[in-house]
């Protein structure tokens, strides 16, 4: 059964540099030194790491960089491994693939004001987002980044500080500040965005729970455990590019259903959350769970890893 393909991208290891706080700086590059496929502001990349880890972190530079990918990884001494790959074993000069860039901040002409909320090394994609404003647009924005005490990226966030574009705030010293008086009232012409732990982001969503949902972003470092139904179906999945069916049984998840098909999946997080595993529907009633498709991109695409079917038959666009 033919695969749908993974396409990634083959770069090299241009760069590592110490950024203080347990966190180094990845520069990728195209070996031949072409530009690299764009990307939004803050989106982010699968590394297929060269132990079979592939694992996702935020691009730092702004899209108009585009002859490198950076991100910057805090190595996790507890984490699933991937940082301590990337901190102990990677060197200048590897290789490592990258899928295409995804996400990010989709920022609509009528946005005037920003409001970025960081926890930590969640600040990542809002450095690109916001030299990304400060070169591209007039709109007003303002980064509160939430710290213990040291200042993760202090020396790339430091011409920001001093702008008076990013307030930081330091628990050891003044406690957590209260989420609503950093963010503000809701307006149309307003966009919030949030990325740190997962505490910090549950109090985000119900504090803009009433927004609408084009003006609200919210990045994610690790999926939230999946949420077992325990009245689920099996249900077919049939494949519209080919005609093949795949028998999905009762508490199974779409992705290995796919997978045991013999369809190759591009997978990342496997909870809904980094946009890898994307697919077009064009015919059923799915049952979204994952965290980062908008209202109006559930009409035509789901997440296999978390997606299941309110119907007997799905139809996708595989």
């Amino acid at each position: 059964m033919k695969a749908r393909p993974i396409t990634t991208v083959r770069t090299i290891v241009a760069g590592v540099e110490e950024a203080g706080a347990g966190t180094k700086l990845f520069t990728l590059v195209d070996p031949d030194h072409w530009a690299l496929p764009p990307f939004r502001p803050g989106a982010h990349i699968d590394l297929h790491l060269p132990n079979g880890l592939v694992r996702t972190y935020s691009l730092c530079n702004e899209p108009a960089d585009n002859a490198r990918y950076v991100i910057a990884v805090k190595r996790e001494a507890e984490g699933r491994g991937g940082s301590r790959a990337l901190h102990d074993d990677i060197e200048i000069g590897d290789v490592i693939g990258v899928s295409l860039p995804r996400g990010g901040l989709a920022s609509g002409a009528d946005i005037v004001r920003y409001v970025f909320v960081a926890g930590g090394i969640g600040v990542t994609p809002f450095l690109s987002m916001a030299r990304h404003l400060v070169q591209t647009s007039d709109a007003d924005f303002l980064l509160h980044l939430i710290v213990r005490e040291e200042v993760p990226l202090a020396v790339r966030l430091a011409p920001l500080i001093d702008a008076g574009r990013v307030v930081v705030h330091r628990t050891s010293r003044t406690g957590r500040p209260d989420l609503a008086s950093l963010v503000g009232e809701a307006g149309a012409q307003t966009m919030v965005a949030c990325c740190g732990p997962e505490t910090m982001i549950g109090d985000f969503e119900r504090l803009t729970a009433a927004w609408p949902a084009a003006n609200v972003h919210i990045e994610r470092f690790v999926a939230p455990q999946p949420v077992i139904d325990p009245d689920a179906k099996p249900f077919t999945l049939l494949l519209a590019r080919t005609g093949t069916e795949i028998q999905v049984r009762a508490g199974q998840t779409m992705l290995a259903a796919l997978q045991e098909g013999g369809i190759e999946i591009a997978t990342s997080c496997c909870g809904g959350i980094c946009g890898a595993c994307k697919v077009g529907w064009i015919e059923g009633k799915p049952a979204h769970r994952d965290r980062i498709l908008s209202p109006y991109e559930r009409e035509r695409y789901l997440m296999v890893c978390v997606a299941g079917s309110d119907a007997d038959r799905l139809v996708l666009d595989l």
